[in-house]
């Protein structure tokens, strides 16, 4: 069969990483916004480690599929 599932798991940690990434980077002057979290910026970070493991997911995909000779 030709489904693998990496792929769409692997597309969207993507991009909700690089959303969640974005975002933490726009608001991180925002002091209000983090008072709850210490001030401690948890989307920079979290949207790090969701891109990191998107793109882990896309490169055993990748590997996956090369021909064994």
């Amino acid at each position: 069969m030709g489904l693998d599932i990496r792929i769409p798991i692997g597309l969207m940690f993507s991009i909700f990483g690089v959303i969640i990434t974005l975002y933490g980077v726009f608001t991180r002057t925002n002091t209000e916004l983090y008072n709850r979290s210490l001030h401690i910026n948890i989307n920079i970070g979290m949207g790090i480690t969701m891109l990191v493991f998107g793109v882990f997911m896309l490169l055993l995909v990748k590997l996956a599929k090369k021909p064994k000779e």
